[in-house]
C-alpha cells in the first residue's frame, strides 16, 4: 500500500529535523555517547541508532568505542563530528586579512594572517583570500569536503542579502560582499558583522556557553563592535544591524568619529593608539600583547589606563541598558582586560545600577571571529543534513 504524499512528506520532514538535532548536538557539545544522545533528545535507542547510521553514511559523524571503564554491560558507542567536513572563514580588516579553515565542531585546522600595505579594497581582499587559499591547498586536499565560506566583516552587513551597507574604516559601501568571494572561490558565501559572529562563537564554543544574557565587544584595527544575547537569542534589530555599541558616547567633545559625532567609544579606545604609544606602526593584537606584558613603558601604561577608564564608562551604560549576566571582551579589548585585571570589572560593578556582572576576556582568542564566520557557513548543513 502506497503512503499518502502528505504523510510521506511529513515523515521525511520529521526525520530531517531529527538528523539536524543529532548533528547539531555533537557539533556544539563535542563527542556524545549514543545513550547520552538518547537522554538529551528523548528519542528511543533504535531511532538514535538509525539517525547516527544515516549521518555516518554521509560522512558527517564517526563512531568510536568508549574507553574501558569497568562498567557492566555493553558500552555505548561515542558519536563525534567529522572535522574533515569544513568551511573557509575570512576576516578582512584595515591592516590585514585572516583566512581560516574550520571543521565541524569548531576545530580550526589552519589560520593565516597576512598584513596589507594599505587599506584593502574589496577586490584586494578577494585576491588576497585566493592567494592564501592557494597556499593552503595541501591542507584542503586532505579534507573530506569544503562546503562554503563565511565572512566576518567590521561593518554593517545584511546577512540575508550578503551586501555590506557600510564598512566605514575599510571604505566599502553599498556593495555585494558575498558574490565576489563566492564566485572567486567557487563556494557558497555568507557574511555578517564580525562582532555579532564573535558573540555567536562565544555563546556556542566559548565563555558564554549556557549564558542566556551576555554582551560581547570586539576590538579590531577597524574599531569596536558588539553582539548582544538576551534570553538566549541574538539581538539583531529590525534590519539586522543591531549591536553598533562602538558608537556609545564616552567622552563628550572628544576625538571625532567617522559617524559624525565626537567622543564615541570607537574613536577613543583604539588599537593604533596603544601601538603608537609604544612607537609601533602595525603588528596587530599579537604585538599589543607583547607591549602590555611585563610592565609596559609609561607612555603605553598611561594610554592603556585612559582607554580602560573610558571602556568602563561604556560598559556601565551597557549593564544599565541590557542587564547582562556576563560581558566578554575580545580582540584588543581582551588585551586590555589582561592589562587591567580585576580593576575593570570592579569599576563597572561599582558604578552600574544592576546586580553584579562578570567581565571576562573572550575564551576563543585569535580564532574567535573565524569560528563565528564558520558557524554562519555551517548553518545550512546543520539545519538540513539530508
Amino acid at each position: 500500500m502506497r503512503s499518502l504524499p502528505g504523510v510521506a512528506n511529513g515523515t521525511e520532514g520529521l526525520r530531517a529535523q531529527n538528523l539536524s538535532q543529532i548533528l547539531t548536538m555533537v557539533h556544539r557539545y563535542g563527542p556524545l555517547s549514543r545513550s547520552e544522545l538518547t537522554r538529551r533528545t528523548g528519542f528511543n535507542r533504535s531511532t538514535v541508532g538509525a539517525l547516527v547510521l544515516t549521518l555516518t553514511e554521509r560522512n558527517l559523524v564517526r563512531e568510536t568505542e568508549p574507553a574501558a571503564g569497568g562498567r557492566v554491560g555493553r558500552p555505548s558507542p561515542i558519536v563525534q563530528v567529522n572535522p574533515g567536513v569544513a568551511v573557509l572563514a575570512v576576516n578582512p580588516d584595515i591592516d590585514a586579512l585572516t583566512v581560516g579553515v574550520v571543521g565541524l565542531g569548531g576545530r580550526v585546522h589552519a589560520r593565516v594572517r597576512r598584513e596589507t600595505r594599505g587599506i584593502p579594497t574589496l577586490d584586494d581582499a578577494v585576491q588576497l583570500t585566493l592567494d592564501i587559499v592557494s597556499d593552503l591547498q595541501p591542507l584542503l586536499a586532505g579534507l573530506d569536503s569544503l562546503l562554503g565560506v563565511g565572512i566576518a566583516l567590521p561593518g554593517l552587513v545584511n546577512a540575508g542579502t550578503g551586501r555590506v551597507l557600510v564598512a566605514p574604516h575599510l571604505g566599502w559601501q553599498d556593495a555585494d560582499l558575498t558574490g565576489p568571494f563566492g564566485a572567486a572561490l567557487g563556494l557558497p558565501a555568507v557574511a555578517a558583522n564580525d562582532a555579532s559572529l564573535g558573540s555567536l562563537a562565544e555563546s556556542i564554543f566559548g565563555a558564554a556557553l549556557g549564558v542566556a544574557d551576555a554582551l560581547y565587544l570586539n576590538g579590531s584595527a577597524s574599531g569596536i563592535g558588539g553582539g548582544i544575547v538576551t534570553g538566549g537569542a541574538q539581538l539583531v534589530g529590525s534590519r539586522g544591524y543591531g549591536g553598533e555599541l562602538g558608537h556609545t558616547l564616552v567622552r563628550p567633545g572628544g576625538s571625532p568619529c567617522h559617524c559624525g559625532r565626537s567622543g564615541c567609544l570607537d574613536a577613543e579606545v583604539r588599537l593604533e593608539r596603544l601601538l603608537g604609544a609604544a612607537g609601533l606602526d602595525g603588528g596587530g593584537i599579537e604585538a599589543l600583547e607583547i607591549v602590555l606584558s611585563d610592565g609596559p613603558v609609561e607612555a603605553v601604561r598611561l594610554e592603556a589606563e585612559r582607554q580602560v577608564e573610558l571602556l568602563a564608562v561604556a560598559l556601565v551604560d551597557f549593564v544599565n541598558i541590557f542587564d547582562p549576566e556576563l560581558i566578554l571582551l575580545g580582540g584588543f579589548l581582551g588585551s586590555l582586560v589582561g592589562f587591567a585585571g580585576q580593576s575593570l570589572g570592579d569599576a563597572v560593578n561599582e558604578a552600574s545600577l544592576a546586580g553584579r556582572v562578570h567581565v571576562r576576556r573572550a575564551a576563543l582568542g585569535p580564532e574567535l571571529l573565524l569560528v563565528g564566520a564558520a558557524e554562519l557557513a555551517f548553518r545550512p548543513l546543520l539545519a538540513s543534513p539530508a
